[in-house]
């Protein structure tokens, strides 16, 4: 349960914030200073639409922000972030030199130890998602990352996952919906996690393995309530059979094939759809071309994107627009996101979802302007926070809804003690000069809420003395935890 926000602010917020600021080890961290150019926060009580839409869909506001949303219009905004080619991302980019690993090809990854790769794609996103201009991307990344959640964790995954993120979710977090859906099936790191590359027919009498079929159907495209039977399970799992990776020893490894000879090339129905009879590997795309199309799966990806930009419950009339637009679109994901993000239910929606330990950590990181070399501090606090990416176990992927991160609140609390503090290690927060550029502490405030402070929280601030303990407080209440 959310502490109320006075008992939270006032009774326990100087106590809290109160210890005093020592350097954070910056040992690889880029030498650059913060810019020193003002930045201008909201005037008004209540979360306008420009803070809204920074809420929403970006991680966080950056100093400056504000003002590009502004200068654009939020219709020409959004369509920019739609865009993300049209912006330059030479600062992201810079960062991510650091990581190799996150450009080779799915076979050189086999030369890497598990535990490089983990950290550089953790490192790497954290990175991305802090400093990148295509802020609706990052978090698109982040959404369809756990639509199709793989856990690093598993067998080759370990190695094959870094491609996958680039491959398959980046490069298709804002295309086609079939696109994405098409190159997740075929990715290594997905046969690897959901089993695909052992799904074989050789002999009659072999029953194909079903666990890619069921959380094709379930998670990716219909949905739990979408219709589908243990027969059309099973029909799919015969559609997907003899489709494999190469294995880490000998050549080609992390190379996807298809076995003619494991393939069960007899006649299938799926969802009273007939598949004839010698399609070999067409079967694959024939199955993929028919769920995508299906309504409940406009249906199934609509009330998860709701979910996630507008409310937990997420409204009816919105899905149901959502969908259609998905429908029309062919599954068109930035048409669907322009209808999303001009519902009225979204504009509505403000300050209500409770971030996610990923969204909270990097709005941080964001909102203050931290210089920040995305280390295994910052991995670790989000792992005590209950999010450590790209290890979820089961194939959901992390829950959307607030009701999953209530119980970590205070690992958030002890983060924004640390950072405002410079003590997370490889970060560093410029209190002084950020409420200088912002024009004063109230200012600062104003920026960091997305609105102006209201009388709790100004009397919060002054009690903690403000400046670094000031910040601090200002991080872990309710009202920045929203979004």
């Amino acid at each position: 349960m959310m502490m109320p926000r006075r008992e939270f602010l006032v009774a326990g917020g100087a106590s809290l914030f109160a210890a005093a600021c020592r350097p954070a080890h910056m040992l690889g961290i880029d030498s650059e200073v913060a810019p020193s150019f003002c930045f201008g926060s909201p005037t008004e009580r209540e979360i306008d639409l420009a803070s809204h839409l920074l809420n929403r869909c970006t991680f966080g506001a950056r100093p400056g922000d504000r003002e590009s949303l502004q200068s654009l219009g939020s219709t020409a905004w959004i369509e920019t972030q739609l865009n993300p080619q049209r912006l330059e991302d030479t600062e992201a980019e810079r960062m991510l030199r650091r990581f190799p690993t996150l450009q080779e090809p799915a076979g050189e990854l086999y030369e890497y130890k598990p535990r490089v790769l983990l950290r550089e794609l953790v490192c790497g996103t954290i990175l991305r998602a802090a400093s990148s201009r295509r802020q609706l991307l990052e978090v698109m990344v982040e959404f369809w990352s756990d639509h199709f959640n793989i856990d690093i964790g598993k067998g080759d995954c370990a190695w094959l996952k870094v491609a996958d993120d680039r491959d398959v979710i980046r490069a298709h977090a804002l295309g086609r919906f079939l696109d994405l859906l098409r190159a997740s099936a075929s990715s290594p790191a997905m046969l690897w996690y959901l089993d695909g590359r052992v799904n074989r027919r050789s002999r009659p009498e072999e029953r194909p393995n079903e666990n890619y079929a069921r959380e094709l159907l379930e998670l990716h495209t219909l949905g739990v309530h979408g219709g589908y039977t243990q027969r059309d399970v099973m029909e799919v799992a015969r559609c997907l059979t003899g489709w494999t990776v190469r294995p880490s020893s000998g050549f080609g490894k992390g190379r996807v094939e298809f076995h003619p000879h494991e393939h069960d090339d007899d006649a299938k129905t799926v969802l009273g759809r007939h598949i004839p009879a010698g399609g070999g590997e067409r079967d694959l795309h024939d199955v993929l071309d028919l769920v995508a199309s299906l309504p409940e799966t406009s249906r199934h990806i609509a009330t998860k994107l709701c979910r996630r930009f507008i409310a937990d419950d997420a409204p009816e009339a919105a899905v149901d627009a959502v969908a259609e637009t998905f429908r029309m679109s062919e599954g068109d994901i930035r048409q669907t996101l322009r209808t999303l993000l001009t519902r009225p239910e979204f504009v509505s929606a403000r300050g209500t979802k409770l971030k996610r330990p990923f969204h909270y950590l990097v709005s941080v990181l964001r909102s203050t302007d931290a210089l920040t070399d995305g280390r295994s501090a910052l991995s670790d606090f989000l792992t005590s926070m209950g999010q450590a990416p790209f290890q979820y176990p089961t194939p959901e992927g992390y829950a959307s809804g607030a009701a999953a991160w209530e119980r970590t609140l205070i690992w958030r609390w002890k983060f924004a003690a640390a950072v405002a503090a410079n003590r997370v290690d490889g970060t560093r927060i410029d209190v002084d000069q950020l409420i200088r550029r912002a024009g004063g502490e109230g200012l600062l405030m104003a920026h960091v809420l997305g609105r102006q402070p209201n009388a709790t929280e100004q009397e919060a601030w002054k009690a903690t003395g403000g400046g670094a303990s000031g910040l601090a407080l200002l991080l872990a209440s309710p009202a920045f935890q929203r979004c």
